[in-house]
């Protein structure tokens, strides 16, 4: 009975990894990168008519890179995984560079 209940649990944590991994989507952006109030780093986009703006996740690439934003915004390229958070969206950066 506790194997049966312990791999349940193996298989619903495995299915729950790959449900999140899917929902998150590889995208490459350009636009405005700029310091929010809560010092997280934040890239507006013109898309079409409106402007979105993305939240970087904080890891190591957003990290390093923020100190080049921080005191003055500049134009920004940035890649990696995007996903709705709470209805803002946020990049995973895998890559941030400053653009021409």
């Amino acid at each position: 009975m506790n194997k049966s209940i312990l791999t349940a649990f193996v298989i619903a944590a495995v299915a729950i990894g790959t449900a999140s991994r899917a929902l998150a989507e590889e995208k490459t952006i350009t636009g405005d990168g700029a310091c929010s109030g809560s010092h997280q780093t934040v890239i507006k986009v013109q898309e079409g008519n409106k402007t979105v703006t993305y939240y970087l996740a904080e890891n190591d690439v957003s990290k390093n890179f923020h100190k080049k934003i921080c005191q003055a915004g500049a134009k920004v390229k940035a890649t990696g995984d995007v996903k709705d958070v709470g209805g803002k969206l946020e990049l995973t950066a895998t890559s941030i560079e400053l653009a021409n």
